[in-house]
């Protein structure tokens, strides 16, 4: 069922859920999944109940404000991400980068600013892959050379 936060008490560790019905639901920290984002007028869902005092949620999560997250270009909606993996894949070291239509990391500029070995022929570098599947069956790939894995999977796990 879906609702809205209409009062939090952080202090007491409890609130109030209003739910797609108007009624009021009870729930209370600890029957929620991601409790750093509960705030009052947040979209939530969660499982109606009943206890000894009346209506009341539980297996709460709280939904983030922004439902879309941008990675190199790429808008994928939140509530379509199935699942996502790190994983590293050797590749040719010679590999160019598109620098036209690639959103470089930090990582990528710091490792062209200092001076290093020209790549020999045939020879291999790893590189931090990140592979976003969507409910709809397509897989997203982003390497460690067009986005910042780390600070991508944080936000995938919100």
């Amino acid at each position: 069922m879906n609702g809205t936060i209409t009062t939090w008490f952080e202090d007491k560790g409890f609130g109030f859920i209003k739910d797609e019905n108007g009624d009021n639901r009870y729930f209370h920290v600890i029957k929620v999944a991601n409790p750093d984002l509960i705030k009052k007028d947040a979209a939530v869902t969660f499982e109606p109940t009943t206890n000894n005092k009346g209506l009341s949620a539980f297996a709460v999560k709280v939904l983030p404000e922004n439902k879309y997250i941008y990675i190199a270009g790429e808008r994928l909606k939140l509530t379509s991400i199935k699942s996502f993996v790190v994983y590293s894949e050797e590749i040719p070291a010679d590999t160019r980068i598109d620098k036209e239509n690639a959103v470089l990391s930090v990582g990528l500029l710091m490792g062209n600013i200092r001076p290093k070995s020209a790549p020999q022929p045939g020879e291999m570098r790893a590189v931090k892959q990140l592979a976003i599947t969507t409910f709809q069956g397509t897989t997203h790939i982003f390497s460690e050379d067009e986005i910042d894995i780390e600070a991508t999977v944080k936000m995938l796990k919100v």
